[in-house]
């Protein structure tokens, strides 16, 4: 999360142009301008959180670096923003040292290096990390939402006795189980597609560089599997209780470790191996590569296979043990 806004406070009892210079380099959009207080202030202002940090500027600072001494500047720091609070502490101290470091060299300018490094970030150039977690938490959703929603539905059918019903129509299985992930699937796709325009793209201001339809058309491959991982959890037990005992861990790990939270890359080997056999883990380098870098067919085809691969596999999977759980109610 990015530091923005932080309201900064100091106490200046050097009055130096040290302390000055230092709050001088404190500035938007990281920083609000920082403002001062008494010393006698900083308990009560941190404590009725009106001040994320404040600074103590002691008497004597610029004389005692100037002496060679080593004086302290304090930096309170109200945690309970935690995010802001890491972040932006260390801003503080990186902005601290660096005017420092000009004081004592007595200019403002550093040693010119014999290397000229320039930095481009490509697909997030101002690394927004709202670019980044709005769309894993699209892609999260429709993983919690496929498994929850048809694994509730075989749930709620059965304790409400209507698989009974099913039982004696002249319909099979497979028609149950595809009827159940359409229906859920449908509603999951335009929920899907509407928070990428409205609130990805709109509210948000994310762009979004590919095809919408290449990754809606991924979306409905990917659903097929975690819809029946959804129905498969169900036929495992017989209450809402249970079923959400059940999903909750699987959801866990299916979002932790498929590199939408977490860096596949920094995964050991054997789990990187492991989740590739997890449907989601290639939805997600599937949507990361369309959404954020605009590729196409061509760079994807690989993911969408996988994913139809392990969506037939999965889908077996449930309708087996779906027939083996309607025969033995029967």
């Amino acid at each position: 999360m990015e530091v923005a806004n932080a309201s900064v406070a100091y106490v200046d009892q050097d009055r130096s142009a040290l302390s000055g210079r230092i709050l001088g380099a404190i500035l938007p959009p990281e920083f609000e301008p920082p403002q001062e207080i008494a010393a006698s202030e900083v308990s009560e202002v941190m404590d009725n959180g009106q001040f994320v940090f404040v600074l103590n500027f002691p008497h004597g600072l610029e004389a005692d670096l100037l002496a060679g001494r080593t004086p302290q500047i304090q930096l309170n720091v109200d945690a309970t923003a935690m995010a802001q609070a890491g972040n932006g502490a260390v801003f503080l101290q990186r902005i601290i040292h660096t005017e420092v470091a000009k004081f004592l060299a007595g200019h403002d300018e550093a040693r010119p290096l014999p290397i000229d490094l320039v930095v481009r970030a490509r697909f997030n150039p101002n690394l927004n990390s709202s670019w980044f977690s709005s769309v894993m938490q699209v892609i999260n959703n429709i993983t919690i939402l496929s498994v929850l929603l048809t694994g509730a539905a075989l749930i709620r059918e059965r304790e409400h006795g209507t698989i009974e019903h099913l039982l004696v129509m002249p319909v099979t299985p497979s028609e149950i189980m595809a009827a159940k992930i359409w229906a859920n699937g449908l509603a999951i796709i335009a929920a899907a597609i509407l928070s990428l325009w409205l609130v990805v793209d709109g509210l948000l201001g994310v762009p979004i560089a590919g095809s919408t339809l290449l990754f809606v058309s991924g979306a409905v491959i990917y659903l097929i599997s975690v819809t029946g991982l959804g129905i498969l959890l169900a036929t495992f037990t017989t209450s809402m209780p249970q079923f959400g005992l059940l999903a909750l861990p699987v959801l866990v790990i299916m979002n932790l470790l498929s590199g939408s939270t977490t860096p596949l890359e920094s995964m050991p080997d054997w789990l990187q191996t492991a989740m590739q056999a997890v449907p989601s883990t290639h939805f997600v380098a599937f949507a990361q590569a369309i959404l954020y870098r605009g590729a196409g067919l061509e760079t994807v085809a690989v993911n969408m296979l996988v994913m139809a691969g392990l969506s037939a596999l999965f889908f077996f999977i449930a309708l087996k043990r779906f027939r083996l759980t309607m025969s033995s109610a029967h």
